[in-house]
């Protein structure tokens, strides 16, 4: 299986799993991806 992007409703889906306090696997289960691909998205896309 190639690489493959994320879509705005998954990252979309992944804010709301974050607003609502779920555990990176429970929001990887919702979005369909592993949890990696989640916790690397989060990274990627937050300011510290």
């Amino acid at each position: 299986m190639g690489y493959r992007q994320l879509t705005q409703r998954q990252r979309y889906q992944i804010e709301a799993g974050l607003q609502h306090r779920c555990s990176l696997r429970a929001i990887a289960q919702l979005v369909g991806c592993s949890s990696s691909t989640v916790s690397r998205e989060i990274r990627r896309n937050t300011s510290a």
